[in-house]
């Protein structure tokens, strides 16, 4: 018995898998003898295409359908009930050029959500008077609420304002 598994059936030049380099069809960077050099495409380009995107003048962000934004705008306002300012900031920094409605939804729940931090902080810090910790839950509170309300509107389409938001990032 042989350490090779047989040859493919229909292989013309009969290479297994177990060959050594030079037998049967050529290895990675040989060349059939008699046929030209493989016309490989330049660095970052595939056969038959133009410019790839990335090159040259940088494309503008396409426009969200409106069915999109408010997804987008609904998700922004349950990711800062679920992890506090981060989902805002995210969805702001990707999402701002993509269409105004989740510009405007992503900045008002960032806005909103900066604010709930510093709350937090400030109960955090006072937390030892015992007034702290009444602020920690009421700004809890407020950000369920609230973030509810916001993503509830933002689903009907409707603009939303955060009531106890410092503006931060104006629009």
């Amino acid at each position: 018995m042989t350490d090779t598994p047989p040859s493919q059936p229909n292989d013309p030049q009969g290479s297994g898998w177990g060959q050594q380099p030079g037998q049967g069809q050529p290895g990675y960077g040989q060349q059939q003898p008699g046929q030209p050099g493989p016309q490989q495409p330049g660095y970052g380009q595939q056969p038959g295409y133009g410019q790839q995107p990335g090159y040259g003048a940088p494309q503008p962000p396409q426009p969200l359908r409106p069915e999109d934004e408010k997804l987008w705008a609904t998700l922004i306002h349950v990711g800062g009930i679920l992890l506090s300012f981060v989902a805002p900031l995210v969805g702001y920094l990707v999402l701002k050029d993509r269409g105004p409605f989740v510009r405007e939804h992503s900045r008002v729940a960032l806005n909103f959500q900066i604010t709930m931090v510093i709350a937090y902080v400030i109960g955090g810090a006072t937390s030892f008077l015992g007034i702290g910790l009444v602020i920690t839950f009421v700004a809890a509170i407020l950000v369920i609420v609230f973030g509810i309300l916001a993503a509830l509107a933002a689903n009907r389409g409707e603009y939303y304002k955060y009531p106890l938001s410092i503006e931060f990032i104006k629009a």
